[in-house]
């Protein structure tokens, strides 16, 4: 029995310790939260040994452990208790005595969060023994206020009547309803975490910038299929070693995701095996960085072979270092996002050596790939046809601009990384020319440097492009950093020195004052529509400057379908 004892026991005699086994085979009869005798038991109990004394309690009314705690502090040790599914509570109460300070502190709300209990009862008791007032707390479900917890009067000796079955009962349909909502949408529910560092304490940040980015972190979820149910960004002047935000904000998230039905944290973040690892087991829930989430959505965009070797051998490169210390136990990706397996891809427990064998054929795999996209290029240079390429920030309507240059239906979508495999079409210009224009996958900030490395052998179609075409979304508030970001990855590419035609898409979106300081700011860009082929003809015949030094008359245009217009 002893066994289910735990905390400060050492130093108590035998007579004591026979008086908390009594404790423990006492029963509180349904649906009673607690009883005035088991308090003053209980009380009397800690006056006895002069230490505060708690029980967990299960919702027949068994108690199933006992905890001895210090003068003042109970602290819950590992008992063993298990995982429990974010959104649920465990069936397990506390009740616990205190003689002074705080009747709830944050000790006992970081138990009820953390440990999912039904609800933390705290009994006043004083010098003689005798039972006081009592102080109830819950978890409280979503509200208006955004209030994480439900606070009760205290309750005097003997007066406590309220009815616990119907109470938990009560609170768990109302969570559960907020899950069942996430089940029926077949959504994942996730909460965004961003940390901001700042130099000190209150300095002043980017709050615009903040916003771009938790805003494009939620574009992204969305497009690996996962429902944004909150987001959370919290200032520090250092990551936290364990979990990048504070301690305190963690368990503040482990509520809320309790609260909206959440199972997943997604971090606008690069995170280290031990700080995922350490996350999940201090919250309970599913935690997922960027890279896994772009790489999620990779793996449900690839339909090419070179696309499903690239997505696979991607995925394969971040897994293999967070195979360190799992062994083959690879139980925590137990699906949804950031857990999807690419196209082709084996078991992800597969062992380290499975997974090195398994890197070294898809390797030889993309050798060979990229073998046959040389030989490509080196028939496309005999004939001497110049290769434009179109590059860009993803979702600024790359595929769009191609289908509608070439009459083509490349796939194209409201949604980032609705492109992955590339695309080459001809295109017919005046005077017997003809050019080769390309689409690639777009770009974004802080691109997963296994997708930047994997990905070469498609970008390297970039290098003997004889022309680039970067398009902007004119209609976007970051296409600022958003064209630095694209000139900065085209830089790590050693694709700097290319020819470069910066072209303003989406100025249909954007008013007459608005087009006339984007020329201003970018001179020698060029502004279309992508849906408007009437927009074209600027950037045409800027193209035909650049690769054949030349321009043709306006009217010459007609017969490809343009209106002249410039």
């Amino acid at each position: 029995m002893s066994d289910k004892i735990y905390g400060n026991i050492s130093g108590l005699n035998a007579i004591q310790t026979k008086s908390l086994e009594r404790l423990y085979l006492r029963r509180i009869d349904p649906p009673l939260i607690s009883s005035h005798p088991f308090n003053r038991e209980l009380c009397s109990l800690s006056q006895e040994l002069g230490r505060k004394v708690g029980v967990l309690v299960n919702r027949k009314g068994v108690i199933e452990y006992v905890i001895v705690g210090e003068e003042q502090l109970i602290l819950i040790p590992n008992l063993k208790l298990g995982i429990i599914p974010p959104g649920e509570f465990r069936g397990l109460r506390l009740l616990r005595t205190f003689s002074k300070g705080d009747p709830i502190n944050p000790q006992d709300l970081s138990d009820l969060a953390l440990l999912h209990l039904d609800l933390v009862l705290k009994v006043e008791f004083a010098e003689d023994g005798f039972p006081g007032n009592s102080y109830l707390v819950h978890l409280k479900p979503d509200n208006e206020e955004g209030e994480a917890y439900q606070y009760y009067p205290a309750v005097p000796a003997g007066k406590l009547d309220l009815n616990f079955l119907e109470l938990i009962r009560g609170l768990e349909e109302v969570f559960a309803r907020s899950r069942l909502k996430q089940k029926s949408r077949n959504q994942e529910g996730v909460i965004l975490v961003k940390v901001v560092l700042s130099k000190k304490k209150g300095a002043r940040v980017d709050r615009l910038q903040i916003e771009q980015e938790i805003n494009e972190l939620a574009a992204l979820s969305e497009s690996a299929g996962a429902k944004v149910l909150d987001r959370m960004t919290q200032q520090r002047e250092t990551y936290h070693s364990q979990f990048l935000i504070g301690r305190g904000k963690l368990e503040e998230l482990t509520v809320r995701a309790m609260q909206l039905g959440a199972d997943t944290l997604v971090y606008d973040h690069e995170l280290s095996p031990a700080q995922v690892n350490a996350i999940e087991d201090y919250s309970g829930l599913k935690v997922i960085d960027r890279t896994q989430l772009i790489l999620d959505i990779f793996a449900q965009r690839a339909q090419s072979r070179e696309g499903k070797i690239q997505v696979e051998l991607a995925q394969y490169r971040y897994l293999l270092p967070r195979l360190v210390g799992k062994g083959t136990e690879m139980s925590r990706l137990a699906g949804g996002i950031g857990t999807r397996r690419g196209p082709g891809e084996t078991k992800l427990e597969a062992d380290r050596r499975r997974i090195k064998a398994r890197i070294s054929h898809l390797e030889r795999e993309l050798d060979q790939v990229r073998r046959s996209r040389s030989q490509r290029r080196q028939l496309r240079q005999r004939r001497q046809v110049p290769i434009v390429s179109i590059v860009g920030y993803t979702n600024t309507g790359k595929s769009t601009l191609i289908n509608s240059l070439t009459n083509s239906k490349v796939r194209a979508e409201n949604r980032l990384f609705a492109t992955l495999d590339p695309s080459s079409r001809r295109i017919r210009f005046p005077a017997e020319r003809e050019l080769i224009i390309t689409d690639t996958v777009g770009f974004i900030r802080k691109l997963p440097k296994e997708l930047l490395q994997t990905f070469r052998a498609t970008l390297e179609e970039l290098q003997d492009a004889d022309l680039l075409l970067h398009i902007a979304d004119a209609g976007s508030p970051e296409m600022e950093g958003q064209i630095a970001t694209v000139e900065k990855i085209l830089s790590e590419l050693d694709l700097g020195e290319k020819p470069v035609v910066l072209v303003l898409n989406k100025t249909d979106l954007v008013d007459e004052a608005a087009r006339a300081v984007l020329q201003r700011n970018y001179p020698g860009s060029v502004s279309i529509s992508a849906l408007d082929r009437n927009t074209f003809l600027p950037m045409l015949l800027l193209i035909e400057e650049k690769l054949w030094s030349c321009r043709t008359e306006a009217k010459s245009w007609q017969a490809f379908g343009y209106s002249g217009k410039s």
